[in-house]
């Protein structure tokens, strides 16, 4: 790749792209980070909910190549046992999401480990940037999987404005191509964090049948929804929704979550029981960025386009400008 886009983001990390992996649950695996590290982004592996053996196996998956390390932080914390591992392992960084993760932030920092704090409030930026985290993932509801209801584009400045110039931030949420990414810049932030576009690659971990299901799908197919969480038995905090692709079981539920409580165990044991590719019951996490993917492809393909269509808009930047007179 010839060109290369330089922010802070990229200086503070040691890396060639201000492009980094979202560490998806079971999708981010170490196959998958390794390759966006290797183009010259970073990986973060999907620690998740804080299962270790799952870890593990990631991390030995990622080889030797310089990985980060993401987690749910409200249920890591369940666990601490998984986040000292974690920290043992001396990741390129680590990300916290939902949830308080000041004591997390300090130990990583002790460590002198790079890290990052996702945030979908202003209130949440405060926190995190008193916690002294180096990266804000400014996170809008477009973005699939778990989040709030506020749009990156009025969010992002927002939290520019609150937190200053001298914060470094990534912004998440929509973005699956060059035009996410340079928009994302003039927008404030040093970089990006995706998710969506990296599940539609070959590194990811899942099935063919998920993945082809992330190209078929529609933005206009995705939902805001907890159908899923009580569907899988997650006890999520009421304020986070989840952004996936509807279905019937979600298009059921979705206007009758108690009734859904209610009944609880009885569809738990349904869904469970469906074939995992049984995507008119099964959950396929999905933003709304799937209107951007139209094949499945290599990590390192997908970050090459991405950059080489940023840095042409931005080189495009000048025609708009004239002087006045």
């Amino acid at each position: 790749m010839a060109r290369k886009l330089t922010t802070r983001l990229t200086e503070f990390l040691n890396i060639d792209h201000p492009i980094l992996l979202a560490p998806m649950d079971k999708v981010a695996g170490g196959r998958l980070a390794a390759a966006v590290s290797a183009a010259g982004g970073l990986g973060l592996i999907g620690g998740g909910y804080g299962d270790r053996d799952w870890l593990e196996a990631a991390l030995a998956d990622a080889g030797n190549q310089d990985v980060g390390i993401g987690f749910i932080t409200w249920s890591a914390k369940q666990n601490p046992n998984v986040i000292d591992y974690a920290l043992s392992r001396n990741p390129k960084a680590l990300m916290v999401s939902f949830g308080d993760a000041d004591d997390v932030i300090r130990a990583a920092k002790e460590r002198n480990i790079p890290t990052l704090w996702q945030v979908q409030r202003l209130e949440q930026a405060k926190q995190a940037i008193e916690a002294g985290t180096d990266i804000l993932v400014v996170q809008g509801q477009e973005a699939g999987g778990h989040g709030m209801d506020r749009g990156l584009t009025a969010l992002l400045p927002a939290i520019r404005d609150l937190a200053g110039p001298d914060q470094m931030i990534a912004a998440a949420g929509g973005i699956a191509d060059g035009r996410g990414l340079a928009s994302a810049l003039m927008l404030g932030a040093d970089g990006v964090l995706m998710g969506t576009r990296f599940w539609a690659s070959t590194e990811a971990v899942g099935s063919d049948a998920a993945k082809n299901k992330l190209v078929e799908m529609a933005g206009d197919d995705t939902i805001r929804t907890k159908v899923f969480d009580v569907a899988r038995n997650v006890d999520w905090p009421c304020y986070f929704t989840g952004r996936v692709g509807r279905n019937a079981f979600s298009d059921e539920w979705h206007d009758d979550i108690e009734t859904l409580k209610s009944n609880a165990e009885r569809e738990s044991l349904r869904y469970e029981n469906t074939d995992p590719d049984d995507f008119s019951t099964r959950v396929v996490i999905a933003g709304e960025a799937v209107d951007l993917i139209d094949a499945i492809e290599p990590a390192g393909a997908i970050i090459e386009k991405t950059v080489a269509e940023a840095v042409s808009l931005l080189g495009q930047a000048p025609r708009f400008v004239t002087s006045a007179g």
